[in-house]
């Protein structure tokens, strides 16, 4: 037998030793299918797509390495554990025996994913680059009902609603939002973090209702490994500010649902340089529990801050220097010194979320609000819908779209268009480039001149560039010239174009060795040149734009070819919105 002999199917190589089935991973690992789900969506492992599928294109591979890491995992021995337990309690129902199934309920093992979180995401910036879907998931599972088909606990809904809160609270304190666009969908949200951009949705305040066509149970698991993502965000970013976490609320505005507002007064007083602890006598500190110990330091927090102060809702600590950036210092003095008041029919959240944000005080409707509605210093009044009550003329009444409006803006837009009953301009998105996309709507650019005039620059009119702005005897000689010396500019240009096409013809004959001396060289009347040389400018024209098409090679020309179709459509897009612009104005 030969020294290097290998029986046949002895030893695998290639793809088929590389990747497995997913059958044959869970054989592998001897769990069932949403166990392994379980165990890839928290280990960050994601099925592969090999270059050649040895099973067949019909299967889910995955990489041997990665079902070894699953196989090492030690949070597979603790499942199996929970397995082994469930079915103590199902036996002992069984037996009817409730006093000891309620026992071993109390006593079930539980499970903690921060060791996981801190192997997938070692720095802080890696945690904030994969934070988009963690945010989106945990806002829309904040506004579900509880449901016991869906297995959705009210605990974990009002987790999932603090967690929400304490980022926003973060984000509006430090003034790190950027961009607010509301949809159909929802309102989308884009903050900047340390040099990163987050974008998350978050959906509408309206009643959800659950639909037969998703799998909660894996959108569960997600949202068991996002939420301890999100604490260990928002532990780190509130240790930057030296505030506590957890925060400690007040019960009262948690009771009027104002969490976000009573979260940024816990905010304000923390960062205030509160270092006073609890102090209670020797005697009562044995009988003193967390809960009274929690109650005295909310106590000093509301004795620092008082609730009639309005300026303490969302003010940077004065005596701390925070380093920021011009957009920073930008959107921190935007709703400067304007204070707004909300009515009932406006999305509070996100307004109470959005204006503090941009330097604004805000107050709304209700019980726990820093400011009653008959306050005198209310610049504006935020309203959807005409009121029947007592109008002040200190205050401008306007709708919730300015608001938005001017935080994409970054300037303070006029208010005529967004008063109440009327219709407002059109919401633009500040995730489009307008300019890549070949249309620039109208009211775009009405904001672009406002921004100009704001910064006091001076932008060209249209058909002028920026280079005739630099040198302005450009737009002095074409206002001078007159149509006279424009035409006789042109038929020069025509008699060069001939003679410069007789004098080719000659070289060409000369080439060839067909020229002859008595031949009397072609006479080109004026006119005529131009026209005849336009033909062969186009033919040059195509040649030479179709010359690097040639020299591509096909997989590139395929790519160079779906690149012009795709041009071509956003093309003939942008051309049926213009005509159907056009159509508007006509019918109007």
């Amino acid at each position: 037998m030969p020294k290097h002999y290998r029986p046949a199917g002895k030893k695998k190589e290639g793809n088929a030793a590389r990747y497995m089935t997913r059958s044959q991973a869970l054989k592998s690992l001897q769990v069932n299918l949403n166990l392994f789900r379980r165990l890839c969506i928290v280990k960050g492992i994601f099925p592969r797509e090999p270059k050649k599928k040895v099973k067949g294109n019909h299967h889910t591979y995955y990489h041997v390495k990665d079902i070894s890491f699953l196989q090492h995992e030690p949070l597979l021995e603790k499942f199996r554990e929970i397995k082994t337990y469930q079915k103590k309690v199902q036996k002992a129902k069984a037996k009817k025996n409730e006093e000891l199934a309620r026992l071993l309920l109390t006593r079930q093992p539980t499970y903690k994913l921060d060791r996981l979180i801190r192997e997938r995401y070692p720095t802080f910036h890696d945690a904030l680059r994969d934070l988009d879907d963690c945010l989106t998931m945990v806002h829309l599972f904040a506004v579900l009902p509880a449901s016991d088909r869906e297995n959705l606990e009210v605990k974990r809904v009002h987790n999932c609603r603090k967690l929400s809160h304490e980022w926003q609270a973060y984000i509006s304190r430090t003034h790190a939002l950027r961009k607010v666009f509301v949809s159909v969908k929802g309102i989308y949200y884009q903050a900047e973090l340390d040099g990163q951009k987050i974008t998350w949705l978050t959906p509408h305040a309206i009643q959800q209702v659950f639909t037969n066509d998703v799998d909660f149970g894996v959108l569960l698991t997600f949202l068991e490994f996002y939420e301890t993502l999100l604490a260990f965000i928002n532990f780190k970013l509130y240790h930057s500010l030296n505030v506590k976490y957890p925060p400690i609320l007040d019960s009262r505005l948690e009771a009027l649902a104002a969490d976000l507002y009573a979260l940024s007064r816990y905010i304000d007083a923390s960062s205030r340089g509160m270092t006073v602890e609890p102090k209670v006598d020797a005697s009562s500190s044995s009988q003193s529990n967390d809960r009274a110990e929690s109650e005295l330091r909310l106590a000093q927090l509301q004795h620092q801050l008082p609730s009639s102060e309005p300026g303490a809702l969302m003010h940077l600590v004065a005596d701390k220097e925070v380093e920021e950036d011009e957009e920073t210092k930008a959107c921190k003095s935007l709703f400067k010194d304007l204070k707004f008041f909300l009515s009932r029919e406006v999305p509070r959240e996100s307004l109470l979320f959005v204006l503090p944000a941009f330097g604004g005080m805000v107050s709304w409707e209700g019980e726990g609000a820093p400011f009653k509605e008959d306050d005198e210093s209310i610049t504006h009044h935020i309203i959807d819908k005409p009121s029947a009550g007592h109008m002040y003329l200190s205050r401008e009444y306007v709708q919730p779209q300015w608001i938005y409006d001017c935080v994409n803006a970054r300037i303070i837009l006029p208010t005529e268009k967004y008063l109440v009953g009327r219709i407002p301009p059109p919401h633009l998105s500040p995730f489009v480039d307008n300019e890549a996309e070949g249309y620039v709507p109208d009211y775009a650019e009405t904001i672009k001149r406002l921004q100009a005039a704001a910064r006091n620059d001076v932008l060209p009119l249209p058909g002028v560039g920026k280079e005739d702005l630099e040198d302005p005897q450009n737009i002095y000689y074409a206002g001078v010239m007159s149509r006279e010396e424009e035409d006789k500019a042109a038929k020069k240009k025509e008699k060069l174009a001939a003679g410069e096409k007789q004098y080719h013809e000659e070289l060409k004959k000369e080439l060839t060795g067909s020229a002859a001396d008595d031949v009397a060289a072609p006479v080109v009347k004026e006119g005529e040149g131009e026209e005849s040389s336009v033909p062969d400018a186009a033919q040059i024209a195509q040649d030479t734009a179709d010359m690097p098409t040639l020299m591509m090679s096909r997989n590139k020309r395929k790519l160079y070819d779906a690149m012009k179709i795709g041009q071509k459509k956003k093309n003939e897009s942008v051309e049926r919105i213009k005509q159907r612009k056009k159509n508007l104005k006509a019918d109007q």
